[in-house]
């Protein structure tokens, strides 16, 4: 065999194990993510049997959230690492008084699900901090029509003081597009009613591929406790007005005559 034709075949051998290896690494990376998904599955109940015994617990204000899965902290090491249990404890520490958490989200929840069991279950309460994050499910079988007119009537059970976040970054450049859509209608909408909205999508996508690497739970969907700080910082100014307005408004404790 000529020098030449031993180059191109120790060539192809080359190719065809990188090939091979690349392959087995990316069917490896597919198990991985399967079985974290699986894993976190498993969570789901153990998650909302927490949030619902949270709920049982007295507090001077109450706290409603209502969304889905990452509302209701799949993804972090315990359900209180979420961003809604972030919060909750940052509304206390800054009031100085006791919080009552009411997690309202359910996990795989769309906007239509959410007006169908949050929205009654909301009515029935008067929440002094509400936050929404809602519309990620919708993405995987979009209808801007139906997205638009489920998420408006969400929006209509809100209280005016109600924090809604647009939609976070998917990253991926299809879903993306779809995302800055439904992110048009949630502006669109808070707008017409006066609500103030977190900016989610910008606060998650900000680090970028450090993010990508850094922010997520072993499914690559879910955020981890790393990615629920960051939801929680795309909230905490918006949540710090709401409270220092309560706080603000607070009868004054009467001093006693010497």
């Amino acid at each position: 065999m000529s020098r030449r034709g031993l180059t191109a075949l120790v060539a192809a051998s080359v190719g065809l194990s990188v090939v091979a290896t690349s392959v087995a690494f990316a069917r490896s990376a597919v198990r991985r993510t399967r079985s974290a998904a699986a894993e976190l599955n498993e969570t789901l109940p153990v998650n909302s049997a927490w949030w619902r015994a949270k709920a049982q617990a007295d507090g001077e204000l109450l706290y409603v959230a209502l969304g889905d899965s990452a509302a209701q902290g799949i993804g972090a090491s315990r359900p209180e690492f979420g961003y809604v249990g972030i919060l909750g404890d940052r509304i206390a520490a800054r009031s100085g008084c006791s919080v009552r958490t009411v997690n309202l989200a359910v996990s795989g929840a769309t906007v239509a699900q959410a007006v169908d069991y949050q929205v009654p279950r909301l009515e029935a309460r008067r929440p002094d901090v509400v936050t929404v994050s809602i519309g990620a499910n919708d993405i995987t079988s979009w209808d801007a029509t139906a997205f638009e007119t489920a998420l408006g009537t969400v929006f209509d059970a809100l209280p005016p003081h109600a924090i809604v976040a647009d939609l976070p970054c998917f990253y991926l450049p299809h879903n993306e597009r779809l995302v800055a859509e439904a992110n048009r209608v949630v502006r669109r909408l808070a707008a017409a009613r006066g609500l103030v909205v977190a900016p989610l999508h910008e606060t998650t996508r900000r680090p970028g591929l450090f993010g990508v690497l850094t922010m997520f739970a072993g499914d690559r969907f879910h955020p981890n406790d790393r990615g629920y700080r960051v939801w929680a910082s795309a909230f905490a100014p918006l949540v710090d007005a709401r409270v220092d307005q309560l706080v603000a408004e607070r009868p004054a404790t009467p001093t006693s005559e010497p």
